[in-house]
């Protein structure tokens, strides 16, 4: 009632009366025939790590689970994703999962997600034998239409190739455009699940 007075709406009459009627309060405690109502919990951010870890193994890789609720900028995480990664024995998938931040510096395009990536990328600088994925469950990494994106060890010689600077991707903000250009981001549509964000980094 105070938003339609706020904003001077124009609402039928039916509509005026039930939004003044009691019937259009909202409960304070579920009560009645739906008093014995639960809550069922049937995904969470460290079921999609557990299983994440079952396909390593079955895959006769070691898996590394750092974390489910993971925060911080996202160029700060995964320089120090990156140091774990350099000293991790080979043969391993670090794991982890949770919601990383970007502050906003430019005007290029690109999520958490993508822009963990590409920072990664910097910091392992071509690194031999490893390679990372990082992704949003839900399908979307912030704004854009994909989920995240993909570092391989030449990802940073393909960008030199194409006469792309990955700093200044970075200081942009553009994590979207660095990877779109390698054909390396990561589009799946949305899932209609969302259990944060994933990230895999694989050392062989």
């Amino acid at each position: 009632i105070a938003i339609v007075e706020k904003y001077g709406l124009n609402l039928s009459s039916s509509v005026a009366r039930h939004l003044a009627s009691e019937r259009a309060e909202t409960p304070n405690a579920i009560s009645g025939a739906h008093s014995d109502s639960k809550a069922v919990l049937i995904a969470a951010p460290e079921m999609a790590l557990t299983a994440a870890a079952e396909v390593a193994e079955s895959h006769d890789l070691a898996p590394i689970v750092i974390g489910d609720a993971i925060e911080g900028e996202a160029r700060d995480v995964a320089i120090d994703h990156a140091a774990q990664a350099a000293t991790a024995m080979p043969g391993c998938v670090i794991l982890s999962g949770g919601e990383l931040t970007v502050t906003i510096r430019g005007d290029g395009k690109g999520g958490p997600n993508a822009e963990y990536a590409l920072a990664l990328a910097m910091a392992l600088d071509g690194r031999p034998g490893v390679w990372a994925i990082a992704c949003d469950t839900d399908g979307i990494d912030g704004s854009e239409d994909n989920a995240g994106a993909m570092v391989q060890p030449d990802t940073l010689d393909r960008a030199k190739k194409q006469g792309l600077s990955p700093s200044e991707y970075l200081s942009r903000n553009d994590a979207y455009g660095f990877f779109s250009a390698l054909d390396d981001l990561v589009v799946c549509g949305p899932t209609l699940t969302n259990v944060n964000d994933f990230r895999a980094i694989l050392v062989t």
